[in-house]
């Protein structure tokens, strides 16, 4: 999906689709790496967001991600979503709360989803097998009503469960 379409532009589009019974998954794929873009995407249904000068095998890589369930952020997106929740000011509200439904595991869980960490990664961190990751992001999702594992990333962000700079990220 493109974010300007003549019409019904992109967001509209995904909004629309993800209304509906039946689950579609939406990757963007735009010129534009806003992050407002980025945001109504997201909040629109959207299960990933690739800027339109990826190499083939990186759409390719992305189609077949979203496809199966996962989400994926173009990575110059990321750095960009990343810097400014380093911008912002930290706002109080109710996000913090919504972490104490969350088990201690749990928890360490959404804290490696927020390094970028896979579920064998998280697994074998925590020494734990790869189906037990699994289950414990599915309940994460379920019970902070998330769609998928970006929106688990952001909301970690937003409720200082992790914060900007202590993250590492392999280059």
């Amino acid at each position: 999906m493109d974010i300007r379409m003549p019409g019904v532009d992109g967001l509209e589009a995904t909004r629309r689709l993800s209304d509906r019974q039946t689950p579609t998954r939406v990757l963007i794929l735009t010129t534009f790496g806003l992050t407002d873009y980025v945001y109504e995407a997201l909040r629109a249904g959207a299960s990933g967001f690739l800027l339109k000068d990826s190499p083939a095998e990186e759409l390719l890589a992305a189609v077949r991600i979203v496809a199966r369930g996962d989400a994926l952020l173009d990575p110059s997106i990321t750095r960009a979503v990343i810097e400014e929740f380093r911008r912002k000011p930290r706002r109080p509200n109710d996000l913090a709360q919504k972490l104490e439904r969350l088990t201690a595991r749990e928890l360490e869980v959404l804290q490696g989803l927020a390094r970028g960490l896979s579920n064998a990664e998280i697994a074998a961190e925590l020494v734990v097998g790869d189906g037990t990751v699994k289950t414990h992001v599915a309940r994460i999702l379920q019970k902070l009503d998330l769609r998928d594992r970006v929106q688990a990333v952001i909301f970690a962000y937003e409720s200082g469960l992790t914060e900007i700079g202590v993250v590492e990220f392999d280059t």
